[in-house]
């Protein structure tokens, strides 16, 4: 418990965002004055504000630091309370309150303050409504996602699996993969298999059938056996799952579930692109954190690992190259280069992943069948960046020379620099030795309006080119990005701004529909690959329901569990657009997650929703079935 505790409360005001009031209550035995209170919060204070009891000193993004007057002694027991109105948006939730706080002496020290939720005045915040129903599965069989087709009878729970006589190597490796991700995942439940024959188990055994389709499987259950059926590893693995989970559901819940004894199953996924992205700029996650997501990815069949790397709040890659961008870009706090953000209190926080994090994290994905998509975040969002590396800058251009995006005005790389392209060719050299995936993603998002404008080299290169505004430059250095990506044997992907102002070439392009279903249609009539990842469905940072105790961000409304899993992002598209859309995608940004249980209360049972989406077809989902069974899967 800290010396200093901090309560922040709102209150509507008609005509504006509302008020905040804040209290600061000193608890320790000493008085206190001389100092300066700062905070971290999404709800930003605007440019135009007014504020009663105190003043603004700074603000970079969503860190702020206030004033009270020079004569104010806070006694020990009392409090200093001030008021601010004129606010970026209005909170909608109590996670828009402050994420982290702490003061700062005359004397440089800096000491740690305790606060809580957003507090709301003068309305009714709503109830919440629980995420799930009690759940009914008409057919007692624990599987997520649900298959294409199964026509199954239950019968005796077997103790184990095992795998038949003169099973291949390759197989039994395969079955001990699957062991030890369910003994991960459920570290203290039976074991599903066993590598050897087991008294009251029942055998499996492994058939390689080329007339299977890729990726898919099947299961053929009788007394004495389970036959196995794939065309491929991928195949196999999907099918291991689905015997592991109905063995779990049958052990974890014998009321509601069972094992077959008979019959059989035929399944494939229904989408090639089947992923789950994670930020770990905003909120660094440990390398044992990011290979359990991946398990928990592996488990519901999800196939793609988008790991957005770099982005303003901080760069998280290892890049030997430039040392600077971890040595400065990954780390955040009161007396660094890179202020506090969301969650950052008095201490300094630093994070990022060593080249050989990647390679393990890299391999354990591929063993599960779990491809890595590495996203280095250009040329906006690059705050983190151009810190470390202030050679990239145009020394010519004013500092706030346009409107900033999400609190950091010019934040992105510069496309007539021409060291820019020196720079993101070194990394991506060694982005490609430690990814072997088949796309690299940009980002390409959120660039500014009027950007650039103000460079007189980016001047200079409008002329020469022919180039009028800010999305402009951004194709012209998106198009230079394709063919750097080209040239190293890598296909482009980024989000849905990369088509902005001429975008590049389509073919060999995957662009992320992510700001409204509308521009998934709009991509594809344009000729980009495209993956549905809509925040109103899929970002799974968005609260779940409309009440205010509901954590999560509100920009794109709220979105149940239930929504996430009936959307149909297939639908939007006209029937001759469909081949061009991949998949779908759901997004963790991870703003609000600055514990463990609110990733966990707003990623699941949304993230299996999305996965069921992803692999099951429409007319075969259930949302009662899906919410009895989800239950019982695993959270990181």
């Amino acid at each position: 418990m800290a010396d200093y505790s901090l309560e922040t409360s709102w209150r509507p005001v008609e005509g504006s965002f509302g008020r905040l009031t804040f209290t600061l209550h000193n608890l320790s035995a000493e008085q206190l004055s001389g100092f300066s209170l700062c905070y971290t919060s999404e709800t930003r204070v605007a440019d135009k504000h007014v504020c009663d009891g105190a003043s603004l000193k700074r603000q970079v993004a969503h860190f702020h630091e206030f004033l009270p007057s020079e004569e104010l002694t806070v006694p020990p027991g009392g409090r200093w309370r001030f008021t601010v109105e004129g606010l970026s948006r209005e909170p909608k939730h109590l996670t828009a309150g402050v994420k982290s706080a702490y003061l700062t002496l005359a004397d440089g020290r800096h000491l740690p303050v305790d606060f809580g939720d957003l507090m709301l005045e003068g309305r009714d915040g709503g109830v919440s409504p629980p995420l799930l129903p009690p759940g009914k599965a008409d057919e007692p069989y624990a599987l997520l996602p649900w298959p294409l087709s199964l026509g199954l009878k239950a019968g005796d729970l077997p103790a184990t699996l095992y795998p038949a006589e003169r099973t291949r190597p390759d197989a039994i490796e395969a079955l001990s993969q699957v062991l030890s991700l369910y003994q991960r995942l459920y570290p203290v439940e039976d074991a599903p298999f066993s590598l050897r024959a087991v008294e009251g188990g029942r055998r499996v055994r492994f058939v390689a059938e080329s007339s299977i389709a890729a990726f898919a499987y099947e299961l053929r259950f009788t007394a004495h056996e389970i036959v196995l059926s794939s065309a491929d590893e991928a195949g196999r693995c999907y099918g291991l799952i689905s015997l592991a989970q109905l063995l779990h559901g049958a052990r974890a819940d014998g009321e509601r579930f069972k094992f077959p004894n008979f019959g059989t199953i035929a399944d494939q996924p229904r989408y090639d692109w089947r992923g789950c992205h994670l930020d770990v700029s905003r909120q660094f996650y440990p390398v044992d954190d990011v290979l359990r997501l991946i398990d928990i990815l592996a488990w519901n069949k999800l196939n793609i690992f988008h790991w957005h790397l770099t982005d303003d709040e901080a760069w998280r890659l290892e890049i030997k190259a430039y040392p600077a961008l971890t040595e400065i870009g990954a780390r955040r706090g009161p007396d660094e280069v890179l202020v506090p953000q969301l969650g950052d209190g008095a201490e300094t926080r630093a994070g990022h992943y060593t080249q050989d994090d990647i390679r393990r994290i890299v391999a354990h994905a591929a063993s599960l069948g779990v491809e890595v998509v590495p996203e280095i975040d250009i040329p906006g969002h690059s705050t983190a960046t151009l810190f470390s590396l202030p050679e990239l800058v145009d020394g010519q251009e004013a500092p706030d020379s346009y409107r900033a995006v999400q609190g950091y005005p010019n934040n992105a790389l510069n496309p007539a620099v021409e060291f820019t392209y020196e720079f993101l060719g070194k990394v991506f050299d060694e982005i490609v030795a430690l990814f072997p995936s088949e796309y690299l993603h940009i980002g390409g998002d959120e660039v500014a309006e009027g950007a650039w404008l103000s460079s007189p080299l980016c001047q200079a290169l409008m002329k020469r080119e022919k180039l009028a505004g800010t999305a402009e430059l951004q194709s012209y250095f998106l198009k230079r990005i394709k063919a750097m990506l080209s040239e190293r044997g890598r296909k482009l992907a980024g989000w849905n701004e990369v088509s902005h102002g001429g975008g590049v070439d389509p073919d060999g392009t995957l662009l992320m529909a992510w700001e409204k279903p509308a521009v998934g249609i709009e991509l594809a009539q344009q000729g980009y690959d495209v993956v549905m990842t809509p925040g109103q469905a899929y970002y799974l940072d968005m609260a779940q329901a409309e009440a205010w105790a509901e954590p999560g961000a509100a920009w794109a409304g709220y979105s149940p569990p239930e929504h996430s899993y009936a959307y149909e992002a297939e639908g939007e598209l006209p029937e001759a657009l469909q081949e061009k859309m991949r998949g779908i995608q759901a997004c963790i940004w991870t703003e609000n997650f600055i514990s463990r249980a609110y990733f966990n209360r707003l990623v699941f049972p949304r993230l299996p929703a999305v996965a069921e989406a992803a692999w099951t077809p429409s007319d075969r989902k259930d949302w009662d079935r899906f919410a009895a069974i989800v239950r019982m899967w695993p959270m990181l």
